[in-house]
């Protein structure tokens, strides 16, 4: 009777730390740290798409992959440490999103981690990778050059409103990117033989302030720099230019599906081949070796209710280009 007792406890004891062995032999869940300059709740959809893309090559968040979020909220003081912290944490790979700022401070905080990051920049030229088809180093990612769009926006709002003489540029001091576009218009604007009036915003009591400056210096247009921040502000920022009635382009999301006129490539699915770029180095690519993700496709959206609002009638050539018009 003892020895078959003592057999049982032996069994049951056996099977008891079977699974407890079998855990320890499993491979630990990776884990990515998605560090970006705004919120959560400006940039959820195109989270979502990062998602989708880490999806697609295999990777579902809380079954076999984990993402650790870090959100600055408007604060670029704020990223260093986020990034330090993420770092501390060995993460396996850093999503350096929401503009050139979140990757620059990640590639200072590490040199073994491997960092994609998003940017509408050329990220050669900001110093991210040495060149697009060999990043080099630790960092690679996707570009969509959607600061480099503001000539081709001004002309597509100059063929909107050909009358209108005093164009505004609205832009974010903060940003190097945006910092830039300025000068980068300037050809443009005298070819076209336009004042060209820059206004500057780094919160919502700015944006205000801009859009009462347009209205004092008889500003007919505004094109919206590229910035993370007016993503994180597009509602204010189209309610404010139907609310003045000063006809607007920007980027296809801060436009939105109330703006009037948008051109650029779709942010979302820069965010979801972000996240394709990330399975692809968890799966063991270098990202030194691995080419930045360009942007090829650029859309032109019209919004004819939002036209209408304004009391605008879009030229027949410009309707005729347009990749999507909303009714």
């Amino acid at each position: 009777m003892i020895a078959r007792r003592q057999f049982i406890t032996l069994l049951g004891g056996a099977a008891a730390a079977w699974p407890a062995a079998a855990r320890a032999q499993q491979p630990l869940m990776p884990v990515v740290g998605f560090l970006n300059g705004q919120s959560a709740q400006a940039f959820a959809p195109v989270v979502a798409s990062f998602r989708r893309g880490l999806n697609e090559a295999g990777y579902v968040e809380g079954q076999n992959i984990a993402i650790e979020y870090r959100w600055a909220e408007g604060r670029l003081d704020r990223l260093l440490p986020l990034a330090a912290d993420l770092v501390r944490r060995q993460v396996a790979v850093i999503a350096a999103t929401g503009g050139n700022n979140s990757a620059l401070v990640a590639k200072t905080t590490t040199s073994t981690i491997p960092i994609v990051f998003t940017s509408s920049d050329n990220p050669v030229e900001r110093g991210l990778v040495a060149s697009i088809n060999r990043p080099g180093g630790n960092v690679t990612g996707v570009s969509w050059f959607d600061a480099e769009l503001g000539p081709k926006r001004l002309g597509l709002l100059h063929e909107l409103v050909p009358n209108v003489t005093i164009v505004a540029l609205l832009i974010n001091p903060n940003n190097p990117e945006s910092v830039r576009q300025p000068a980068e218009l300037q050809e443009a604007v005298r070819a076209i033989g336009l004042q060209l009036v820059v206004l500057t915003a780094t919160s919502a009591g700015d944006i205000e302030a801009a859009f009462m400056a347009m209205v004092q210096n008889r500003v007919g247009a505004l094109l919206v720099g590229s910035d993370p921040f007016f993503l994180n502000q597009r509602e204010q920022i189209v309610a404010l230019a139907a609310q003045h009635a000063i006809p607007t382009i920007a980027g296809r999301e801060v436009a939105g599906a109330n703006g009037l006129m948008s051109y650029g490539s779709s942010l979302a699915d820069a965010y979801r081949r972000a996240g394709i770029h990330t399975a692809r180095i968890l799966k063991g690519a270098k990202p030194s070796d691995l080419p930045v993700d360009q942007a090829t496709k650029f859309e032109l959206i019209i919004n004819l209710k939002t036209a209408k609002a304004l009391g605008l009638n879009i030229p027949p050539s410009l309707l005729a280009r347009a990749d999507e018009v909303i009714e």
